[in-house]
């Protein structure tokens, strides 16, 4: 009856029009063709009526319905779960009211298994499962953002790839990766190629195969959570960057962390306005290290001390805890910062920690953000397992990172720099832009009581050689006296220079030998 209502009210606008223009017609080309103009209008009327309204309605239907969902029942039981649904989430991580869909009419195309119902990219509508028609949107949007150099951001909620379509499924997921493979997580093995991974625990899991497979290749009693959760991802593998307890945390940092990025690799670092002075003394510094070589300290009280108003946005805060990485901001303008943790594994550098060092330089450099890095290491960790494991081959990727990047670089040595764990941090061997060293810096090839007992091995007074090596080589002299270390500065003037360096390296260009593609030993 609605559709009707507005077809008579429609007719009746035409009807006035029709009125004043058949007096025009027959004036013009008399009454025989002003007839049949007539009969031809009435037609039109007609269609208009009945057919463009229904349009209109099927219009409103479909777009009520994908905005639903799977149904309220299906929303209610997600909600039961803790978890958002995708327009939820979509709707809380973004500006009000800026989030404008495309696609929304999009249907799949697979009839078999009764898939004949409407599915839309929703946990409550076939698991979130991966269709040939739903990889088409996420290409399309892609291939969108690559060309106005805008990120993308990925909301998975999904159980893969929808078996009911076989491989036209698993096409999507190969064209997903040919578009843009490291921008959109979706399927486990596309999750690693993103930027930033985030998980929510006790309902995030991910896995090459599920705990029923494992059983039945290898025996294994494993439960979804020991084998692919939250915490597994985020403090034994490492595939995930951070896990929060529900879906408003985790996209609130999500806020945040676009903050400290440009929108995209052709764009400068953001700068925004600063309230704390960029020459700041940060007295605190001077003291922050223990007179004791081998007492620990906390790095991140330095680099909260140095960096604007204290704000440091950690990554990977528990997975390999002996290398603190994460972005911040000197004088607004963001940097990433790099350091050591002498509070774990007196700060040594072993696999993981190299692996988690090196991403996160490439990612700084692929995205024109200035490193900043705090050495205090010892060395790389010894024994068998590093060994085994390829320290040397994974060790060479940090080295590798850091020798590639071509964005400013400014190291400060706190304390130890010892054998090739020092050449790898940024050093300024590795086309280091400013390298400096506080007072208490040591740059050796190894600690003294280990260079001793090597050199003076089965020799008396291995004490007062101890002595002599401490007073010729502990200290910053032998690589300042060299240029391997452009000064030696107090700690509390650190954020001072470090702000007047940035300002200066803000027009560094620095262009890397042409190769088809590097070859980082993976």
């Amino acid at each position: 009856m609605a559709a009707f209502g507005l077809a008579r009210n429609s007719c009746g606008l035409i009807n006035g029009l029709r009125v004043s223009y058949r007096s025009l017609v027959q004036v013009k080309y008399g009454a025989k063709s002003a007839c049949l103009l007539q009969t031809n209008i009435q037609s039109d009327c007609r269609w208009y009526s009945v057919s463009h309204l229904s349009v209109k309605e099927r219009i409103e239907k479909k777009r009520k319905a994908a905005q639903m969902g799977g149904g309220q029942k299906r929303i209610d039981a997600q909600h039961q779960r803790g978890k958002l649904t995708a327009r939820e989430r979509v709707e809380l991580l973004l500006d009000p009211e800026s989030f404008v869909e495309t696609d929304m009419f999009v249907e799949h195309r697979c009839s078999d298994f009764g898939m004949e119902q409407d599915a839309n990219k929703d946990f409550t509508v076939f698991g979130g499962s991966l269709s040939g028609a739903h990889a088409q949107k996420i290409c399309k949007i892609m291939d969108q953002a690559l060309t106005v150099g805008a990120p993308v951001i990925g909301l998975n909620d999904s159980g893969g790839a929808r078996i009911q379509e076989g491989v036209e499924s698993l096409a999507g997921y190969a064209d997903i990766f040919l578009v843009h493979p490291s921008d959109l997580p979706h399927h486990g093995s596309l999750c690693i190629l993103t930027h930033l991974m985030l998980c929510l625990q006790d309902t995030s899991y991910l896995f090459i195969t599920g705990p029923d497979v494992v059983k039945s290749v290898t025996n294994e009693d494993v439960t979804q959570e020991e084998l692919g959760g939250a915490k597994t991802h985020t403090a034994v593998s490492g595939v995930a960057h951070r896990a929060f307890e529900n879906d408003v945390e985790a996209l609130l940092y999500l806020r945040d962390f676009f903050n400290f990025l440009p929108l995209s690799n052709q764009d400068p670092a953001p700068i925004r306005e600063c309230q704390d002075p960029s020459d700041r003394l940060v007295k605190s510094l001077d003291t922050v290290v223990p007179f004791e070589s081998t007492k620990a300290y906390d790095m991140l009280d330095i680099i909260h001390a140095i960096v604007d108003e204290g704000d440091f946005f950690e990554i990977m805060p528990t997975y390999a805890k002996n290398i603190v990485v994460g972005f911040a901001r000197m004088n607004g303008r963001t940097v990433g910062i790099v350091g050591n943790q002498p509070k774990v594994a007196s700060g040594c550098l072993d696999i993981n920690s190299s692996v988690k060092g090196a991403r996160f330089v490439r990612f700084c450099d692929a995205f024109n953000i200035p490193i900043i890095t705090f050495v205090d290491v010892p060395g790389f960790l010894p024994g068998t397992a590093q060994e085994y494991g390829g320290i040397i081959r994974h060790g060479a990727k940090l080295l590798f990172a850091f020798a590639e990047a071509t964005v400013p670089k400014i190291t400060i040595i706190t304390r130890k720099a010892y054998g090739g764990a020092y050449d790898v941090m940024s050093s300024k061997h590795l086309r280091g832009d400013m390298n400096y060293a506080w007072p208490t810096a040591e740059v050796a090839v190894m600690g003294a009581k280990g260079a001793v007992q090597i050199i003076f091995r089965g020799k008396e007074n291995q004490a007062e050689a101890e002595a002599e090596y401490v007073e010729k080589f502990a200290n910053p002299f032998p690589a300042a006296v060299r240029g391997f270390v452009d000064d030696i500065i107090e700690p509390a003037t650190t954020r001072k220079r470090i702000c007047r360096d940035l300002e200066v390296l803000a027009s560094k260009k620095q262009v890397n030998p042409w190769k088809k593609h590097a070859n980082i030993p993976l």
